[in-house]
């Protein structure tokens, strides 16, 4: 790496510059290439892209055949659900994630945020946006309820309100609050959600195509009945007071869904399922999609952990190299999790199995429609998804449902820069923007695959070779093996 000082203008401490030679910039905007260019960064910001020239310095990165895209985005992860989330934060960072948004939330993490004693290590990807607390039965049982844990969220600094398991009355109560102060919601669709409603109040994203049927109700022929059935179906009770160690317990009830929420779902679930699927229409679907695209509403498809939850003991993930990187106790629930939906009948894996087909053929109707997406994976937290690796196996799924290389590529980029109104910063390669990158050994705009090649990562002006990178990954193999 070329790293030499320069002064500032204005007198501060010096910084840092470093030079990217011959390297093809790759426009995430067109997906046009420029090649033999220089890439110069000084401190954590791209200062100049110019025509390459000879190297001033032996140290120069030489990247002659190199393609420069910016670092992806991770948009929808756990890292920081973990009591240790170190090791999570630097695979991603080796798989070229070079920022993220955490998904689930609580006062102390924006307290530690606001604090600056995150529990981010030195080779981590940036926060992106973090959340309150989840809201949840506990939290938001009734609408005015709800209304408090908006404002109180909103007060404390938080970036956007994420919604899990609630009642329709309770999401469009949250949703009316968080609409007042300006505040982004998403999440999950509650049970039996009017989703265009929903979308024409202003729901900022959806992750995960629903989950559930709320997407895939409104593409039915008999979306009515559906609706019914899922208004009758069980719903998480708790007590009208709180008794003691009732958030402890949520928690634990919470995480065994989030590992593989099939494992939840009952007979009378399945058929309903089955139902909505053979009921499916793809005229609704497009007119749905018309609404999302008009109202502005996104998507995190989330695709692989759709994936790993409706092919939950398929043989790809029990075998897959990267479970070297995930702990011992962790890879025994994922096989506990597998062996339990092994169990399903065969009608039921086939319901399973056709329901992750609609999903790729929902996200490939969405694309053409014009609706926003974002690459997410749900790391850290789903059955079978090893951080970092699992961005990655999230490109594959979008290629496998018809997405063209430049769209993934946009959707790991760009993106996710213009759902944060950050295209200030972020989302292209261009002068004045953040020095956080991914080096590649092919052309991304040819093949998804290429996503995968790297060969470098810059984060915030620090290069990393592929040496360095492998180091990390071996470090976490490492310290994983023993826990």
């Amino acid at each position: 790496m070329s790293q030499s000082q320069v002064a500032t203008t204005d007198g501060s401490p010096t910084a840092l510059t470093t030079t990217i030679r011959g390297v093809t910039v790759v426009d995430t905007r067109t997906g046009d290439l420029t090649p033999n260019m220089d890439i110069t960064i000084t401190g954590p910001t791209i200062t100049s892209i110019t025509p390459t020239q000879p190297a001033r310095s032996t140290s120069d990165i030489d990247a002659r055949g190199k393609f420069a895209v910016p670092g992806y985005l991770e948009m929808h992860a756990h890292p920081l659900d973990l009591k240790d989330p170190t090791g999570s934060l630097e695979l991603m960072l080796a798989n070229g994630i070079t920022g993220f948004r955490q998904m689930a939330g609580s006062p102390e993490l924006l307290r530690r945020r606001a604090a600056g004693t995150l529990p981010l290590p030195e080779d981590s990807p940036a926060l992106l946006a973090l959340p309150g607390s989840l809201l949840l039965p506990l939290n938001a049982g009734t609408a005015k309820a709800a209304t408090a844990a908006v404002a109180e969220q909103h007060a404390a600094g938080a970036d956007f309100i994420k919604v899990a398991v609630v009642t329709p009355e309770v999401f469009f109560a949250a949703h009316q609050e968080a609409n007042r102060l300006g505040i982004p919601i998403l999440g999950h669709l509650p049970v039996n959600i009017d989703v265009i409603e929903a979308s024409k109040r202003g729901l900022k994203c959806i992750e995960h195509l629903g989950p559930g049927l709320g997407i895939l109700a409104a593409c039915s022929t008999d979306e009515q009945n559906v609706r019914a059935a899922l208004a009758a179906q069980r719903q998480i009770k708790l007590p009208p007071i709180k008794i003691p160690f009732m958030e402890s317990i949520l928690k634990k009830i919470i995480h065994k869904i989030i590992v593989n929420p099939t494992s939840r779902t009952s007979q009378d679930d399945i058929n309903l399922l089955q139902h909505t699927i053979d009921t499916f229409d793809e005229a609704k679907c497009e007119a749905l999609a018309e609404q999302f695209r008009t109202n502005g509403t996104w998507q995190c498809p989330t695709l692989i952990r759709e994936r790993t939850s409706e092919l939950c003991d398929a043989e790809e993930f029990r075998t897959d190299p990267n479970l070297r990187y995930v702990t011992p106790r962790t890879v025994k629930e994922w096989q506990s999790a597998a062996d339990t939906f092994a169990h399903r009948t065969p009608q039921a894996k086939a319901t399973f199995r056709a329901a992750y087909a609609l999903q790729l053929r929902l996200t490939k109707l969405f694309d053409e429609a014009g609706v926003k997406m974002t690459a997410g994976s749900d790391a850290c937290g789903a059955c079978w998804e090893v951080a970092g690796y699992a961005l990655h196996q999230e490109f594959d799924e979008l290629a496998r449902a018809g997405l063209s290389p430049l769209r993934v590529l946009q959707m790991a980029t760009l993106n996710g820069a213009e759902f944060l109104n950050s295209t200030a910063t972020m989302g292209t390669v261009e002068p004045g923007k953040n020095a956080d990158l991914v080096l590649l050994d092919a052309n991304p705009i040819e093949d998804v695959k290429n996503l995968h090649r790297i060969s470098g990562v810059v984060r915030a002006g620090r290069h990393y070779s592929p040496t360095a990178l492998n180091a990390i990954k071996q470090r976490v193999a490492d310290a994983r093996s023993v826990l």
